[in-house]
C-alpha cells in the first residue's frame, strides 16, 4: 500500500488512496463512497467522504502508473505457482439509468444479456494456469459520445480521447504491455474480437499467438486447399499478382465445414474439473487457411488451427476458435487454452460483487477509471495474499481451525447472563 500511495503523487492522496483501498476490502452491501467512509470513519462521516470523492473525482493521478506498479507486486506472486500462459482480452458491462454518466448508451451488456443502457468497459488481463490480474482497463467510448462536445466537457473527457472501436482499444492495450515487457502469454479473446480479421493480423505481427473465438460466419479454405494463384501474364502490362477464385473454387463457412466433418473426425475431451463435475464435450481440429479478402492479395493466409465443438445433444457445433499455435499442437492442450478464458469471468465476478467495481455513483471520465483501477488493485492484493498458499489452500483447504467463543462471552443484548455451574 506504502507503494501504491507513492505511485498516486502528492502527499495529500497517500492517505484517501490508503483509506479506499480499505473500505473496497471491507465487508459491505455497498462500495460507493459515502457508505464506504461511514465504514471507514463513523465519527466523521462527511470530512471523509470528500477526501475519497477528490481522491477518486478530482485528483490527477496516472491510472496506468498505478495498475503498473500492482501489476510489478502481484505478478512476481502469480508467477511463484507457474509462468504466465495467456493475455485475456475482455469487456465488460455496467447496466445504468438516465444518459448523463460518461459512455452510457444502449448498446449489448453481457452482464444482463441484451440490449441496454450501460457503459462498457475493455480489459487486458495476464494468467497463469491459477491466477490471473486485469493489467489494462478503459472505458468504451461510443461514437455518438466521442463526438458530442458538450458531453464530452461535461464528463471531462480528455480531448486526446477519440473514437476507438473496442478491438483498437484492446490492441492499444497489447502494445504497451509489449512496450513494458510483460511476460508473454498466448491471447485470448471471444468472438466479438476474434472475428475481426485486422486484430488477428495485429497480433501476429506482434509475434503474439493467440486463439480466438469467430463467429460460424467466417469463411476458410478447407484442408488442403487455397486461393487460386494470379491470373498468367499477358502480351502488355503489369503481371497479374492477385489471388483469385473462380465459380466452383470458393470458400465455405467455418460452419459448413463443421457440419461435414466425419463424426471420427471428434473426439470427446475433458478439458477442466469443474465444482460439480468434470467439464467435457467433443471437439475436433484442423488446419485451414482464413479466407478474408484474401482475392485482394498477392499471397495466401498463413494456415492456422480451427478448433470446433460440437456437444453431443446438440444438432451443430456451438463454438469455434482459430489459433496460431504451433501445428503440432494436441489437440487437448489447444481446447485448454481455449477453454482458459473462463478464469476472467471470475475475476470480474469478485471485482463486481465482493470489491464494488460497478457501484461508483459519479459521471465523469477521470472518477470512472480511477475508482476501477483501485478496485483492481485491491484485487491484486488478495490475489498476491491467495499465492501465498499451494492451490490446494487456495481452493479452500488451509486447515485452520477458527477460535471459538471464550466461556464467559454474552451477545450484546443477551436477555440474562448464564446460569452459574
Amino acid at each position: 500500500m506504502d507503494g501504491l500511495a507513492i505511485t498516486a503523487g502528492h502527499e495529500d492522496r497517500q492517505g484517501p488512496l490508503k483509506n479506499y483501498c480499505k473500505g473496497l476490502l471491507l465487508p459491505g452491501e455497498r462500495k460507493s463512497i459515502e457508505p464506504m467512509a461511514a465504514r471507514l470513519n463513523p465519527s466523521n462521516v462527511q470530512a471523509t467522504r470528500q477526501s475519497l470523492h477528490h481522491l477518486v473525482a478530482k485528483a490527477p493521478w496516472s491510472d496506468q502508473a498505478l495498475l503498473d506498479h500492482v501489476r510489478q507486486q502481484v505478478l512476481p506472486a502469480m508467477q511463484k505457482h507457474g509462468p504466465v500462459v495467456a493475455w485475456i482480452v475482455d469487456d465488460t458491462g455496467f447496466p445504468k439509468k438516465g444518459q448523463h454518466s460518461v459512455g452510457v448508451t444502449r448498446q449489448y451488456c453481457g452482464q444482463v444479456g441484451k440490449q441496454e443502457n450501460c457503459r462498457i468497459a475493455v480489459s487486458l488481463s495476464v494468467a497463469t494456469w491459477d491466477s490471473s490480474l486485469p493489467i489494462a482497463y478503459r472505458l468504451y467510448l461510443p461514437k455518438d459520445w466521442a463526438d458530442d462536445a458538450a458531453r464530452r466537457e461535461k464528463t471531462e473527457v480528455p480531448e486526446e480521447v477519440e473514437f476507438q472501436t473496442k478491438p483498437e482499444i484492446v490492441l492499444d492495450q497489447i502494445r504497451a504491455a509489449v512496450a513494458a515487457q510483460v511476460s508473454r502469454g498466448v491471447v485470448l479473446a471471444d468472438a466479438a474480437y476474434g472475428i475481426n480479421t485486422e486484430f488477428r493480423d495485429a497480433l501476429t505481427q506482434l509475434e503474439l499467438p493467440y486463439v480466438v473465438g469467430v463467429q460460424g460466419s467466417m469463411t476458410v479454405w478447407e484442408p488442403g486447399k487455397q486461393p487460386l494463384p494470379a491470373k498468367p501474364r499477358g502480351k502488355t502490362g503489369r503481371p497479374p499478382r492477385l489471388l483469385q477464385r473462380t465459380s466452383d473454387h470458393q470458400p465455405i463457412s467455418v460452419k459448413q465445414l463443421g457440419m461435414r466433418l466425419p463424426s471420427s473426425a471428434f473426439q470427446e475431451i475433458t478439458w477442466r474439473e469443474g465444482t460439480a463435475r468434470k467439464l467435457r464435450s467433443r471437439f475436433a481440429a484442423v488446419r485451414v487457411r482464413p479466407a478474408h479478402r484474401d482475392y485482394e492479395k498477392a499471397e495466401p493466409h498463413a494456415e492456422e488451427w480451427l478448433l470446433i465443438e460440437w456437444p453431443r445433444n446438440e444438432p451443430e457445433p456451438t463454438k469455434y476458435w482459430m489459433s496460431t499455435l504451433p501445428p503440432n499442437t494436441q489437440l487437448k492442450a489447444l481446447i485448454k487454452m481455449a477453454k482458459h478464458r473462463w478464469i476472467i469471468e471470475r475475476d470480474y465476478q469478485e471485482l463486481k460483487q465482493e470489491l464494488g467495481l460497478g457501484h461508483l455513483e459519479g459521471r465523469n471520465w477521470r472518477g470512472f477509471h480511477h475508482h476501477a483501477t483501485l478496485c483492481i488493485a485491491a484485487y491484486g492484493f488478495l490475489v498476491a495474499e491467495r499465492n501465498r498458499f499451494s492451490p490446494s489452500a487456495r481452493a479452500g483447504h488451509l486447515g485452520f481451525v477458527a477460535p471459538g467463543p471464550t466461556p464467559d462471552f454474552r451477545p450484546r443484548g443477551s436477555p440474562r447472563s448464564p446460569r452459574a455451574a
